[in-house]
């Protein structure tokens, strides 16, 4: 269980550490994006919402930003408890990524009432919402998670 600690602890360090960069640098320059690439730059987008900016709305419901604490907070006690089970490494840094990315949104929220995301990707017309470090870690966990659930399945059936 340690070592799945490490992960989260790593996240939730790199994660905080590159908003605080970010948020400094990104306001600094009001809403004008730094463009690093023909498909990626860096804009400064306060997400009230959950995922991909799902529920993004101007302020957010009252009571929306607690709500969403709490169900972080509940998810990340339902990995903890799945990563004390775990037996195998690369498992444990699975979820800790997971949790590290959860525990680094929750901070945002309840410092700034928002998540602080950033790195803003796309390919022609097709745009990928902004993002975090955590959201990052959150989504490669979570494919991780899928692409196990479905090789473990695929070799018991074999």
């Amino acid at each position: 269980m340690r070592f799945g600690l490490l992960v989260a602890l790593a996240v939730i360090a790199a994660d905080q550490v590159s908003k605080a960069l970010l948020i400094d640098l990104m306001l600094s320059r009001g809403d004008e994006p730094i463009v690093v690439t023909g498909f990626f730059r860096l804009v400064m987008v306060w997400n009230r919402g959950v995922s991909f900016g799902v529920l993004n709305e101007g302020d957010g419901a009252p009571g929306q930003r607690w709500l969403l604490v709490g169900i972080a907070v509940n998810v990340v006690a339902a990995l903890f408890v799945w990563l004390r089970r775990s037996r195998e490494r690369w498992f444990q840094a699975v979820l800790g990524a997971i949790i590290g990315g959860a525990v680094g949104n929750v901070i945002d929220r309840v410092r700034f009432g928002a998540v602080a995301d950033f790195f803003d990707a796309h390919l022609g017309d097709t745009h990928w919402p902004a993002f975090n470090l955590a959201d990052a870690a959150i989504s490669i966990g979570v494919v991780a998670l899928v692409a196990d659930g479905l090789l473990r399945r695929k070799s018991k059936a074999t």
